[in-house]
């Protein structure tokens, strides 16, 4: 039922996909590719505040454990 399910799914999103590109006709691909942009955009951003919240904390718990070595 579950691979029926996607079936139906993506049979809907293609319907979709196929009937916007019927309405948008040649400006189809540059909102393809304004779409896939913006959402490039999104996931690199999202990904260098995930590798800069890392770094952070990478470099917080060095110091911390610089401190604690320093007091004995």
């Amino acid at each position: 039922m579950k691979t029926f399910a996607y079936f139906v799914l993506f049979l809907m999103l293609a319907f979709v996909v196929i009937l916007l590109a019927a309405l948008l006709g040649a400006r189809g691909a540059w909102y393809f590719a304004w779409m896939v942009g913006t959402a490039m955009i999104v996931l690199i951003s999202a990904a260098s505040a995930a590798l800069l919240d890392t770094q952070e904390e990478h470099e917080a718990a060095s110091h911390v454990g610089a401190d604690a070595g320093s007091r004995t």
